[in-house]
């Protein structure tokens, strides 16, 4: 909600914040993070007496952390740019 005065009269807007443009790019940023949690998640072994080597794959050591970094940037752009007028 905006306020603006004008010769001692308050004005209330009743815009909303974000716009689509916004939105668009929170589900997007969204998404982004999602699949960088799930492609990081795996890796373990069903016996406990027995060391496996695929939790240092690239995927979960270089790529899925880099896709959740690259989806909190996209949400901090959402959150920061002007709403397009539609």
């Amino acid at each position: 909600m905006r306020q603006k005065t004008e010769n001692n009269k308050l004005i209330v807007s009743q815009q909303p914040i974000f716009g689509k443009h916004n939105y668009k790019f929170m589900f997007i940023g969204l998404a982004i993070i999602a699949l960088g949690f799930i492609l990081m998640s795996g890796g373990g072994s069903d016996d406990p007496n027995v060391f496996s080597d695929a939790i240092f794959s690239w995927r979960r050591i270089r790529l899925a952390p880099a896709l959740v970094i690259i989806g909190f940037g996209v949400q901090v752009y959402a959150i920061l740019s002007r709403p397009k007028s539609d």
